[in-house]
């Protein structure tokens, strides 16, 4: 939770220093380009008395210092237009035939007058897109340390529970190895026991629960498996420990659906939808599990008639920590999404599911 917080402290330190910057740049430049657009204007209103005075010279008008305040213009768009529409001069105009957007009109007579259009120059234009750039560019960057954030939270939590899955398989490796050696011994002392192969199957349970712990971390090796052996293999056991209320039915094609799996921990994924439904049906109602061949996968389901989900979490409920229940870690359905999505590159989740109606949970696999 400490971690998480942190996480969330640091997102939200570097999106308001973003959204700062940015404001920041936005009035820097709204006041930069305000300031360059009305000194642009005063210089082209000297630009426009300049070429009045051309216009009104006579023989004794000294024309030297018009012609460099005409000439000193390079950088902004000008074209002046007499009062018959026809074009006296244009300078720094890369399309000949566009009217500028601004205008001054110098009036010669009562009768006669020049319109001066001109732009923004390049530079002001230029200057005034800048901001959007930062922002673009800012943003970008907030992005970017977000993903790493992220990427770098996810890849420490996926070390922890890689650390904590194999510690847990190697601290149970030592107490299993010695209850299968005890197993042995009672069946030998006592072979009329009935008890004791009872005993047996449950320390093959823990050692088979401990070497799925065992396989979390590293890719597993995927065998053509029978899925309807797999999934009838689940169904017994879950059935034998559930209450009398809940029945589990199973509706399975005939013959073989072979498909790739590392069988223990697809096993761990039907078992882990079997133990959610049980929950949300308060351990009373009906459970179906359906398998289907389809075009080049086959398909999974498993439906309930339990509380159901609202729509709005479907995809929360696979999240690491996300739990309905007073007890439990909320990382069943979160390590069955990992193990049907990373090791057997297929997918799972909610097809269909309604308050007081029960769920449907789909797991599509590549045959």
């Amino acid at each position: 939770m400490q971690w998480t917080d942190r996480i969330r402290q640091v997102r939200i330190a570097l999106i308001t220093v973003a959204v700062l910057l940015s404001v920041a740049s936005l009035v820097v430049s709204h006041y930069l380009v305000r300031d360059l657009k009305r000194e642009e204007q005063i210089k082209m209103e000297t630009w426009a008395a300049a070429m009045r005075s051309l216009e009104e010279a006579d023989e004794h008008t000294d024309l030297s210092l018009v012609l460099r305040v005409l000439n000193s213009n390079n950088t902004i768009p000008v074209k002046v237009v007499d009062s018959n529409g026809c074009v006296q001069m244009q300078r720094n105009m890369e399309d000949a035939d566009r009217t500028p957007r601004h205008s001054i009109r110098i009036s010669l007579s009562e009768a006669e007058w020049m319109d001066v259009y001109y732009d923004d120059s390049l530079l002001l234009r230029r200057l005034a897109i800048w901001p959007y750039v930062q922002l673009g560019i800012v943003s970008v960057f907030v992005m970017v340390a977000i993903f790493a954030l992220l990427s770098s939270k996810k890849s420490e939590q996926n070390k922890v529970w890689v650390g904590l899955s194999k510690e847990t398989a190697h601290q149970l490796g030592t107490p299993i190895s010695s209850l299968m050696a005890w197993v042995e011994v009672l069946r030998e002392t006592y072979p009329e026991d009935t008890l004791i192969p009872e005993m047996g199957r449950d320390v093959q349970r823990l050692r088979l629960i401990a070497e799925r712990f065992s396989k979390i971390g590293s890719l597993p090796e995927l065998h053509g498996t029978d899925v309807a052996e797999v999934i009838s293999r689940v169904a017994d056991y879950v059935r034998c420990r559930v209450s009398n209320r809940v029945s589990i039915r199973t509706d399975l094609p005939d013959g073989h659906v072979e498909v790739p799996l590392c069988a223990p921990l697809f096993e761990w994924v039907v078992e882990n939808l079997f133990k959610n439904a049980v929950d949300a049906m308060d351990s009373e109602g009906c459970i179906v599990i359906t398998l289907r061949r389809e075009a080049y996968m086959c398909s999974i389901e498993v439906s309930d008639t339990g509380k159901g989900i609202p729509q709005g979490r479907w995809k929360t409920v696979f999240l690491p920590g996300y739990t309905t229940k007073s007890r439990g870690w909320g990382l069943g359905l979160s390590l069955a999404k990992r193990i049907v999505e990373e090791y057997h590159r297929g997918r799972i989740y909610v097809k269909h599911s309604e308050p007081g109606h029960g769920t449907v949970f789909r797991i599509e696999l590549k045959s």
